[in-house]
């Protein structure tokens, strides 16, 4: 536990580096969105100190925006070149991020052989979405699915809504990881901060396994760590 969003941070990027020092090669699981920032601010102050080699490195991002193109500035793909992988050494050729403008079919089966080709996600970071979603999986989907196109919830259109100028350019749909492809990760790192989570935070981990509540599916992971601010672990 951390004692702020800071704290949290540190020792989440604390986890994920340790992850690289000890096999270079490691496939790295990895997410967008407001709660990874500090994690990747952190591992790029340890990159510059010489404390972490990124080079042989694989990621895996979990998702990406239907209909945005990889130079959006609004797409994860971008999102994830400006406030990580271009202050690294990671390789542009291994960093994995689904093209939102590829067709459905063919991108998700694409996407799934990327991960098979991997040999496996060594380590998942995991936010955790206000409704329980993890990557895009939204609550009442199926816990057996691989790569997919999710239709996104009015919840999370509602959160996405402060990125795009009109209401109309706020996407719909999204291509996600599965919740089976999150499953087969060797090791889940979640990552919560702020009273706001506090609530989906007691569901997800002391409440019933439920497709209402997609992560709490992590409780039947053998490996996940929690990592969260004192105000987002207040209930448990």
């Amino acid at each position: 536990m951390g004692n702020d969003y800071r704290d949290m941070s540190r020792k989440a990027a604390n986890i994920i580096s340790a992850q690289v020092i000890l096999k270079p090669s490691s496939v790295l699981g990895l997410a967008t969105g407001a709660s990874p920032l500090g994690v990747y601010s952190q591992l790029i102050e340890w990159y510059r100190k010489g404390d972490v080699d990124f080079s042989e490195a694989v990621t895996i991002n979990l998702d990406e925006y239907k209909g945005l193109a990889p130079e959006d500035p609004r797409s994860f793909r971008y999102f994830m070149n400006e406030n990580f992988f271009k202050h690294i050494n990671v390789r542009p050729e291994n960093t994995n991020v689904p093209d939102g403008m590829a067709p459905e079919a063919d991108e998700c089966a694409r996407y799934d052989g990327v991960i098979r080709a991997s040999g496996g996600i060594d380590m998942q970071m995991l936010g955790l979405g206000h409704n329980g979603h993890i990557g895009f999986n939204e609550p009442g989907g199926s816990f057996d699915k691989d790569t997919h196109c999710v239709s996104l919830s009015d919840s999370t259109i509602e959160a996405n809504r402060r990125f795009f100028e009109k209401d109309e350019d706020v996407p719909r749909k999204a291509y996600t990881m599965g919740i089976r492809s999150i499953m087969q990760a060797r090791r889940i790192v979640v990552i919560a901060s702020g009273a706001r989570k506090a609530a989906i935070v007691m569901e997800a981990f002391r409440g019933p396994i439920t497709p209402q509540v997609p992560a709490s599916v992590l409780q039947l992971h053998n490996n996940v760590t929690l990592v969260g601010d004192t105000d987002a672990l207040s209930m448990i």
